[in-house]
């Protein structure tokens, strides 16, 4: 059997094995052995609201790790990887309005039927129908018939774990993005490589963990296929409280965690000094007295803050500019932005020698 054949049953076999899961074996959220796949905060006022607008079965199946939809998306094109019975959806597309766009992309078919179940009703409850549903593999995007370029933010909520070529969903995802957009999503990693005979393992696979990317692999992908600063929102330590599951694992830990990746080429490798400053005018609906970029960078209102020059790009060349005043430019490089950027790979300290 030749490397591609090998490439291809193995990923039927993985998809096959989601979609049995989560298709049947699960029927609800209260089905699932560990907390892998379990909100890490309480949500924000806004998403609250908007949750009560959501239709309780399409909750009752709702699997996702984490919050996935950022702020500030009013009028945007959003597409869900893995958007199972259409929670974050319906939610999103209260949050973009009537002049947005949201579509879910989803490859079960009994998870899908209650995304589209619920089609008309969230329509009427919301005064505008701007949702679709598409069923298809997320691995597999550029097979949809959608545009590139075509989005200005891609949410998923722990699904990539599941998928079997996560760097040919990341790629795909940086593709559909429109210049200056983001990815914006919760995802479990581990802090080392899952072993092969852990991946076989259905439940440890369904359950979001034993698929997880080792975290410094995702970095590694996320750089090479353009999303160069990968930005953490919000991590935690997942507990499996599962004795039989915690045994199979091991010594192996798992964390939930929430990235923001912007489609920016002008973004560096590294966090340099260019002498810019940003000031929070305050006017983002949700954050009005501060405005969280990620965990290391929040920004009070009307504090004039130094940055690097990738916080500045994503501030500057995104939906976020006019919510803030700026300074500086790129013409003079001061260096690594220190606290930020990496470190010098040698002692200053040093003796000087000769470099002959």
């Amino acid at each position: 059997m030749s490397n591609n054949a090998k490439g291809n049953l193995m990923t039927n076999n993985v998809h096959e094995s989601v979609k049995d899961y989560y298709g049947k074996q699960l029927q609800a959220s209260e089905d699932l052995k560990t907390n892998a796949c379990c909100t890490m905060v309480a949500p924000p006022k806004h998403i609250i609201n908007a949750i009560k607008n959501v239709h309780d079965e399409v909750s009752a199946k709702y699997y996702g790790c984490g919050l996935t939809v950022p702020t500030c998306i009013e009028g945007l094109r959003v597409l869900d990887l893995g958007s199972g019975s259409g929670r974050d959806c319906y939610i999103a597309a209260q949050l973009v309005g009537e002049k947005g766009k949201v579509v879910g992309v989803d490859m079960t078919d009994e998870q899908l039927e209650v995304a589209n179940k619920y089609i008309d009703y969230h329509a009427e409850k919301f005064g505008f129908n701007n949702v679709e549903f598409k069923k298809g593999y997320i691995e597999k995007l550029d097979e949809l018939g959608l545009d590139k370029g075509s989005f200005d933010l891609i949410i998923s909520n722990c699904v990539i774990n599941l998928a079997s070529d996560k760097k040919k969903v990341l790629q795909d995802a940086y593709d559909l993005l429109e210049e200056g957009g983001e990815m914006y999503f919760s995802d479990v990693y581990a802090d080392r490589r899952v072993p092969d005979h852990l991946q076989k393992d259905e439940v440890l696979y369904g359950e979001c963990l034993s698929g997880a990317l080792y975290w410094n692999d995702f970095l590694q992908i996320s750089k090479e296929v353009g999303f160069k600063d990968p930005r953490v929102i919000e991590s935690k330590t997942i507990t499996i409280e599962n004795k039989e599951l915690e045994e199979k694992v091991g010594d192996i830990k798992f964390y939930s965690v929430t990235y923001r990746l912007f489609k920016m080429p002008r973004l560096e490798a590294d966090c340099e000094d260019y002498g810019h400053a940003v000031t929070y005018l305050g006017t983002v609906s949700e954050e009005a007295e501060s405005f969280l970029l990620d965990s290391n960078h929040i920004f009070k209102k009307g504090e004039k803050v130094k940055v690097c020059g990738n916080s500045y790009l994503m501030l500057h060349e995104s939906r976020f500019a006019k919510h803030f005043s700026f300074e500086g430019n790129f013409d003079t490089h001061y260096g690594i932005f220190e606290g930020c950027g990496g470190s010098a790979p040698f002692n200053s300290e040093t003796q000087s020698v000769s470099c002959c």
